[in-house]
């Protein structure tokens, strides 16, 4: 079992920065695909980022440029550090684990998921 606990959202203007980490519990959480969604208020949960145990990373275009994941193995935490953020970039953003998978940008690729943590941009 791999527990997750998302924190560092809050309210920003537009163009400003935040950092979220999400640590992970758990013997093997480490060696575990690390990704990002968000999902806003009437729409689907979206892909914003992965990050694989070997370091290759993914993003979405929308974030691409503007958002980083990073993990620190040694704390079990990934991080998504978020700049210039866009009012269209307010959502509730989910940390989510898997062992392995094909499917890094799909939410159902994925076995463990944290209680998320609201991001709110203002224009």
């Amino acid at each position: 079992q791999v527990q997750l606990v998302e924190s560092g959202g809050g309210l920003v203007q537009a163009g400003g920065s935040l950092r979220l980490s999400c640590a992970a519990s758990g013997r093997t959480a480490r060696t575990y695909i690390m990704g990002w969604f968000r999902q806003a208020p009437g729409k689907d949960r979206e892909f914003v980022a992965a990050m694989l145990w070997s370091g290759g990373t993914y993003y979405a275009d929308s974030v691409k440029g503007r958002f980083t994941i990073s993990r620190d193995n040694a704390k079990n935490t990934v991080f998504l550090q978020m700049n210039g953020l866009k009012p269209e970039d307010t959502a509730v953003y989910y940390c989510a684990a898997v062992r392995d998978t094909s499917t890094v940008r799909v939410p159902s690729g994925y076995e463990y998921w944290g209680q998320g943590t609201q991001v709110t941009v203002s224009s």
